[in-house]
């Protein structure tokens, strides 16, 4: 886990790549469990002055001689030490304030080993409350709250035999509910019996209507409390359904779009987002610009011109040699890069291996001996892949976009080894 130190205050656009790194690092810091209450949070909102909080961690590191342990004492006092020097560092609160997690991280070495360490970060929105805790566990809730998607549109997919309900946020959707009408087909023979059928079918209408806008306003309202709506489906079904106003006033006022559709149920919700994508409903959510993304990027791997390539390995290559120009990877991604430096000339081999290779790959390397030297001392480093990556789209101008591993798009990608790229030219072979 490496630390993470962001001060780009103004940028309040929080693209893949930053949102990545954020979820990584809080996943981190939640699985940590410290030997004793000696692992430190403190949350600074936009408008505190620096000063009031070093103050106040001061005042915390006098209360933390009465510590009878001496290990947990030192450990809370190293660690709010080391978090007022960090909070020196800023002139002023930043925007969106500010949030540091800092204690003695639990290692293989055993208790008593640890090593204090530090991680802040300037949240993607703005901190709402001014916290410290002293815990056996950081406190990352807050900052989860954050990283979730205000914007939850609902999706309601309609006609006379059934009705989906779907939700659409951030970078996913999910069928949420399904409903079959019981509503009996149209009568096609004439007479006093055809029209009999005809009002007992109204009231079989109407009750399944009342049946769907009471689902719609447990799930849209009640359980996900969605800021707008699209309905669609096949015929007229839907447009009757707005017109006679079966839903709540809440969702009818906020009815964002009104599609035609082929399907109804669970494949009209699909066939409905993939709709709103084209017809711009949608152009704001994350997941429109994700199917775009890979959209893009498999039409270009069928073109046959070689300008769409796919692997980390390749990719990276290209990256390397510049000529990436659009870089996609699955969020699941679990590649590291691994420096083994020797320690006598300083000469670096680099290896990008899974996860699960890691140990292996170190008791390999060993036993090899320096290509320059020959010795066998190595100082190991390790990147996580997508910073390694972020790394080369900066120095080279590529465009890195992170693709949630849980949708269509991103099992498309993970089909392809998790990582593809389109290139600015075909290189000279």
């Amino acid at each position: 886990m490496s630390n993470s130190s962001s001060k780009d205050s103004n940028n309040n656009k929080w693209d893949s790549v930053k949102r990545y790194k954020l979820t990584k690092m809080i996943n981190e810091l939640s699985s940590i469990s410290g030997h004793g209450t000696e692992l430190v949070t403190v949350y600074v909102p936009p408008r505190r002055p620096i000063f009031d909080v070093i103050g106040q961690l001061r005042n915390e590191a006098g209360t933390a001689s009465n510590i009878k342990s001496d290990l947990t004492r030192n450990h809370v006092q190293d660690a709010l030490s080391r978090t007022m020097e960090h909070l020196k560092l800023f002139r002023e609160t930043p925007e969106n304030g500010l949030v540091i997690f800092c204690g003695a991280i639990p290692n293989d070495k055993g208790i008593g080993k640890e090593k204090i360490e530090l991680f802040s970060v300037i949240p993607p929105k703005p901190v709402q409350i001014s916290l410290y805790r002293c815990d056996d566990h950081f406190w990352t809730d807050h900052l989860k709250e954050m990283l979730k998607d205000e914007k939850v549109i609902g999706i309601l997919a309609i006609d006379t035999t059934e009705a989906g309900l779907g939700i659409l946020t951030g970078d996913r959707w999910e069928t949420v509910d399904t409903l079959t009408s019981g509503v009996a087909g149209k009568h096609r023979q004439g007479g006093q019996s055809a029209r009999r059928f005809e009002r007992l079918r109204e009231n079989e209408l109407n009750e399944y209507y009342h049946r769907v806008a009471d689902h719609a306003q447990k799930v849209f309202i009640d359980q996900y409390n969605v800021k707008g709506i699209i309905v669609g489906g096949p015929g007229p079904t839907k447009d009757n359904f707005l017109k006679e106003e079966y839903l709540d006033y809440r969702l009818q006022n906020n009815v964002l779009a009104t599609l035609d559709t082929s399907y109804s149920g669970d494949e009209g919700v699909r066939e409905i987002i993939d709709k709103a994508q084209k017809d711009g409903v949608l152009a704001e959510f994350r997941v429109m610009e994700e199917k775009q993304l890979v959209k893009k990027f498999m039409s270009e791997v069928h073109s046959g011109r070689g300008l769409g390539i796919y692997g980390i390995f390749d990719v990276l290559k290209a990256m390397q040699g510049g000529v990436a120009d659009l870089v996609l990877i699955t969020s699941d991604i679990s590649y590291v890069k691994l420096d083994f430096k020797c320690k006598s000339c300083k000469t670096v081999q680099e290896k990008v291996v899974d996860r699960a290779a890691i140990i292996s790959t170190k008791q390999d390397m060993s036993s090899k001996p320096c290509p320059s030297c020959g010795a066998t001392d190595y100082e190991v480093t390790e990147k996580d892949i997508v910073d390694y990556m972020q790394e080369l789209a900066t120095m080279t101008g590529a465009r890195l976009e992170v693709i949630s591993g849980q949708t269509e798009e991103g099992a498309q990608l993970a089909s392809l080894g998790k990582a593809g790229a389109i290139l600015r030219y075909k290189p000279v072979q």
